[in-house]
């Protein structure tokens, strides 16, 4: 039986079919995620011989670190090369791979970190839209890219983890998985972060907005407008003919916010194409109906694709008129650009430098 990505009662169930109290499964639980033991010999609250049947009877899988880029501002880009599946046999390139980013700064680390392996909504100034979709992840394997960073940087950490899903792929469009994740980072007999420091990201995929809405446990949201009108998104995100600005918004008009939450939109500045005073307004007046938001400009991040980055007064203007309207809007510079590690560059590229010698974790 695979360990990595089962729940609590999953686990206390494993361990009742074995014979043992159910309540070893709370132990074994709390073990793997809590304090990141990736080996069940190494659990010294469970009896021995519990743990020598575990150690012959299951596994604890993880990605394997192909490369690591460390970025000259301090972030770092992995690539994990991920286990054997049915999907990755039937593809000639053979195992898939996935890239998470881990950031230090002052007082907290945010580990960016993907979904799919690779990602299918074809948005057209991202980098991993390149690549397609190759497949879906485990719960397993989207928590072992925070798992991997957590332990290889425990002698540095800051008090704080932030976990954004923000890397490949698109979180609604592999909804189990990925909240069978969420449940066990959330959980504060798991992973133990808090709502607050957790947002997952989505291109606008309604039917799962709608869907994230109505559970117990959920991340904040983050909605990816990135245009003003429906024309100028239908160019650069196609998944916009399918769930367009009205059905978007309305949908995120009846998101039911907690007392603490705000709805972020985040839009990427594409010099010329919708960065105007024009588009701002227009901005302004689309959220205009929305209570508690809040707008992150992201200036684009430069890659062989046909669009150049929008200028610092640009960026500047478009903000102030959305703060004078009465928007909260900041300007989010993106982590490691020239390591390939930001917003829209995770493709796969190996670039120099690269380093190999932050060892995996092993079970």
């Amino acid at each position: 039986m695979e360990l990595l990505g089962k729940s609590k009662n999953e686990l206390r169930d494993f361990c009742a079919s074995l014979g043992e109290p159910a309540y070893r499964g709370g132990q074994l639980y709390h073990a793997l995620y809590a304090e990141r033991r990736f080996s069940v010999r190494e659990i010294s609250n469970l009896p021995a011989a519990l743990r020598e049947r575990l150690a012959a009877e299951t596994t604890f899988t993880l990605p394997t670190v192909r490369q690591t880029y460390a970025s000259q501002d301090g972030a770092v880009r992995y690539l994990f090369g991920l286990p054997d599946s049915g999907a990755d046999a039937k593809r000639k390139s053979g195992p898939a791979s996935v890239e998470a980013v881990f950031m230090p700064s002052a007082g907290r680390q945010t580990i960016c970190i993907s979904t799919q392996a690779g990602c299918a909504v074809d948005c057209h100034f991202c980098l991993t839209a390149q690549l397609g979709l190759i497949r879906n992840l485990t719960a397993a394997e989207i928590l072992a890219q925070i798992l991997i960073p957590l332990e290889q940087h425990k002698t540095q950490l800051a008090p704080q983890t932030n976990i954004v899903l923000m890397g490949q792929g698109e979180p609604l469009l592999n909804f189990e998985a990925v909240m069978a994740a969420l449940r066990i980072i959330l959980d504060p007999e798991g992973l133990a972060l808090s709502p607050k420091h957790v947002t997952l990201s989505t291109s606008g995929i309604v039917p799962g907005i709608e869907r994230l809405a109505q559970e117990k446990v959920r991340p904040k949201l983050a909605i990816s407008l990135n245009a003003s009108n429906d024309e100028q998104r239908d160019a650069i995100m196609p998944i916009n003919r399918k769930y367009p600005l009205a059905a978007l918004l309305a949908t995120c008009r009846n998101y039911p916010l907690r007392p603490w939450e705000h709805l972020t939109f985040e839009y990427v500045m594409l010099g010329g194409v919708n960065d105007s005073a024009e588009d701002a307004r227009r901005v302004v007046r689309l959220l205009a109906n929305l209570k508690s938001v809040k707008v992150n400009l992201i200036p684009w991040n430069p890659g062989e694709l046909p669009y150049r980055e929008s200028s610092a007064d640009d960026i500047e203007a478009f903000r102030k008129i959305l703060v004078d309207r009465g928007v909260p809007t900041f300007v989010r510079y993106s982590r490691g650009r020239d390591v390939m590690a930001a917003c829209g560059q995770l493709a796969l590229l190996n670039i120099a430098p690269a380093n190999a010698d932050i060892p995996a974790p092993q079970p």
